[in-house]
């Protein structure tokens, strides 16, 4: 089953699933793009390049299994080993070693230097849009995203000192690990499913697209999905092992609860972030979960809204046959010729 979670991990990182990348790129597009053909789009795309770079990667890994008669799984280590040093092995064995040898890490560094622009772009823009008064003036955008490169470049050196590989397994183990990604997705897909709704969440594809996705897209978003990520989310606790560097070298007790806090501190924001908002507003209980959960005024009306809002208001409709009683929607509507409007 941990290969499962690790194939799990790598299908959240491959499509940028919970990291916010695909939300703030996508804001850039007009409001009327198609992007449920993005979607499909993206997925055959990189499913297809994960599925041709599958054979690179076994046929170089079986190639040195059977020139070091070892087998396969001993080859080496998933993770930094096996891209700076099993490959580099591979590719000195290769003929022109030294052409495919410099093909090969330019390749790591554009794919490097890709995944940094945008992750590092949607951060950037969600502070932006949540902060507009502050960072939309003349260069304070630049300048923050200049900040922000510095403190990156910094954590980065120390994973390039001495004990760095330990510094950077802990990142990779606990930090940017899947049980982070799967603890955002639950709350991801429960909202737009359950709280937003997912009705209503097809009636903005449609407003913006033209025409409604097929029904089982919604079914996904509230049973199939939830249910994979809590599942998934639930086994990776109760299977928890502690990291071990190359299955030999146990970290001290102090790596430990520092990894646990690089893991908890993306965790614990939206919980407590719920637990703030509710504290904050005002009302009972009751009242501030249903402020809390109802949509913002702000979002565009889709056409399912306006054709609502239009018939409530229509002098010829129903209602405006009987002043006194409400619509199905609750409003009493008032005719024309006694509207002050």
């Amino acid at each position: 089953m941990r290969v499962w979670m690790d194939a799990g991990t790598q299908i959240f990182f491959s499509y940028a699933i919970c990291l916010g990348c695909l939300t703030a790129l996508g804001s850039y597009n007009k409001y009327n793009n198609n992007c449920y053909k993005d979607c499909l789009a993206l997925c055959f795309l990189n499913s297809g390049t994960s599925f041709v770079a599958g054979f690179a990667i076994f046929s170089i890994l079986g190639f040195m299994s059977y020139e070091q008669n070892v087998p396969i799984s001993e080859v080496a280590e998933s993770g930094p080993g096996l891209a700076f040093i099993a490959y580099p092995r591979a590719v000195s064995m290769m003929p022109f070693s030294p052409l495919w040898a410099c093909f090969f890490f330019i390749m790591i560094v554009l794919l490097g230097l890709d995944s940094q622009f945008v992750c590092v772009e949607s951060l950037v823009t969600a502070l932006v849009d949540m902060y507009p008064a502050v960072f939309r003036r003349k260069n304070r955008r630049e300048l923050f995203l200049l900040a922000l490169s510095f403190v990156s470049f910094l954590v980065g050196l120390i994973m390039l000192m001495e004990g760095g590989m330990y510094v950077f397994q802990l990142f990779d183990y606990y930090a940017a690990s899947g049980m982070c990604l799967l603890f955002m997705a639950i709350f991801e897909t429960v909202c737009i499913a359950w709280v937003y709704g997912a009705d209503r969440f097809y009636d903005n594809i449609e407003d913006m697209i033209g025409y409604r996705p097929g029904p089982y897209i919604k079914y996904c978003w509230m049973f199939l999905t939830p249910a994979t990520c809590i599942g998934t989310f639930a086994f990776s606790l109760i299977k928890y092992t502690p990291l071990k560097y190359n299955n030999e070298y146990v970290y001290p007790w102090w790596g430990y609860f520092v990894g646990w806090l690089l893991a908890l501190s993306s965790m614990l924001c939206i919980p407590l972030w719920m637990v703030y908002k509710i504290c904050t507003t005002e009302g009972t209980l009751r009242e501030r979960i249903q402020i809390l959960i109802t949509p913002s005024d702000d979002l565009p009306k889709t056409k399912r809204e306006q054709e609502r809002m239009l018939a409530i208001f229509a002098p010829g409709g129903d209602s405006a046959m009987h002043p006194g009683v409400p619509n199905k929607d609750g409003y009493f509507v008032v005719p024309e010729k006694d509207s002050k409007c």
